[in-house]
């Protein structure tokens, strides 16, 4: 009985997560990191877990989670052909490296720097969705396999340090270089799943024997919060999806954008407070 008295809230928090971040996914099509990471941090520091240690289990959490909705999505999206298998050639390798490295060095940050990581990212994904700059910045490079290759070792490193899937950085990046928008999606989300097993690989490795990390956790992966999470993630994400075919596409990015901003200024206002 203590014992559920005393997880309680944070059963409940993980649960609350699944379902926001699961409609998040179905609504605005992301992998649902930018709402696990701070919503699972927050949830796990209101447990009274370290600060540092909160945010890379969160990170790391977030990413495993990542895992089987990739798997899915990719598959889906292949089935209609629509990853395109030869900038996956290109990006795949450097992806794991990078992402891997990523994994490896978070033990090697403090809480705070992941944070100024995932609240400047955010920031600058809602600034590319309101005014997609990077289009007009990289549009002539799509042709070259080393800038792809490079871009792959940015957005793999990023994606492993905010514990997202890499999608909001992906897309526009393989839309700018001349893909159609269903191409850049459906390969962004088979790129999301090198970033996924990778990094989670990392934050295993690099968490394996940090203390003080919350009960069942697998480096600084949660067990309880992967599985409750994952779960309640995926049987509310139709919800979301359904919702989202009643909205005008416009509504969606400015929606997805401002999230994206209230996330990033928040993080980056937890830094500043402590």
């Amino acid at each position: 009985m203590d014992l559920i008295v005393t997880y309680w809230p944070f059963v409940a928090g993980l649960l609350a997560t699944g379902i926001i971040s699961g409609i998040a996914a179905g609504l605005l099509g992301i992998g649902g990191g930018a709402i696990i990471v701070p919503a699972l941090a927050t949830s796990l520091q209101l447990m009274g877990y370290d600060g540092d240690v909160v945010q890379h289990v969160a990170v790391g959490t977030s990413l495993a989670i990542i895992i089987p909705t990739g798997i899915a999505s990719a598959r889906a999206h292949d089935r209609r052909g629509a990853v395109d298998r030869e900038v996956l050639k290109l990006w795949a390798p450097v992806i794991v490296a990078a992402t891997l490295l990523g994994g490896l060095m978070a033990g090697l940050y403090s809480g705070n720097v992941l944070r100024i990581v995932f609240g400047v990212m955010a920031l600058f994904i809602a600034a590319n969705i309101l005014l997609p700059f990077q289009e007009r910045l990289m549009g002539h490079l799509g042709g070259s396999p080393l800038t792809h290759r490079i871009s792959a070792a940015v957005v793999g490193y990023v994606s492993a340090l905010m514990g997202v899937g890499g999608g909001s950085l992906s897309v526009p990046t393989l839309h700018a270089f001349g893909a159609s928008m269903h191409k850049a999606v459906g390969t962004g989300a088979a790129i999301g799943v090198f970033i996924a097993l990778s990094g989670t690989l990392g934050f295993i490795v690099s968490g394996w024997s940090v203390a003080d990390r919350p009960p069942l956790s697998l480096g600084y992966i949660s067990l309880p919060a992967l599985v409750l999470i994952g779960v309640t993630a995926a049987l509310c994400a139709p919800f979301g999806a359904a919702l989202a075919h009643r909205l005008q596409q416009r509504t969606l990015k400015l929606a997805f954008a401002a999230f994206l901003a209230f996330v990033g200024l928040n993080m980056l206002w937890k830094v500043l407070a402590g």
